[in-house]
């Protein structure tokens, strides 16, 4: 039996990926901003979403939900998700219960939409550190076309 090892290529990678949510009013107009980095710090994808009217909370959870299917194309080993909403990381992490019911079904999406036998996590982070995820959920907001998504 033969058995090939090829170093230099790694086909399964941890990916880094960085959410945020916005919501104009709250309810109001809300928009998605993804980041994805590799394990090389190289920005392996990006999303701006427009989401239609939803609360800030909501918005925050469809960024996850958008994050985790792009990433899921990516074939990882694992999967880190930074959010700047700490309600979002905390009830997604377990720590904290998902009391209100739309929160709960999104909660469910999410994590039915993590690849299987993937390792998935959620860390709280500061603003500072999600300014490129922020801005790409200002700049879906700020567009006016109102066609969904933008490949930014």
């Amino acid at each position: 039996m033969c058995s090939l090892t090829v170093i230099g290529i790694d086909s399964r990678m941890r990916y880094r990926i960085h959410c945020d949510g916005a919501s104009r009013g709250n309810p109001g107009e809300a928009a998605a901003g993804v980041v994805i980095f590799d394990a090389y710090g190289t920005i392996a994808g990006r999303i701006a979403l427009r989401l239609g009217v939803m609360t800030n909370n909501q918005a925050e959870y469809h960024a996850v939900l958008a994050g985790m299917r792009l990433a899921e194309q990516l074939r990882p080993s694992a999967i880190e998700f930074r959010l700047d909403s700490e309600l979002a990381a905390r009830q997604l992490s377990g720590d904290w219960k998902i009391k209100n019911r739309g929160l709960r079904d999104l909660a469910t999406r999410v994590r039915a939409a993590a690849p299987d036998g993937v390792p998935v996590s959620y860390i709280h982070v500061g603003r500072s550190e999600n300014a490129l995820a922020d801005r790409l959920a200002n700049w879906a907001l700020d567009r006016t076309s109102p066609d969904n998504s933008t490949g930014f």
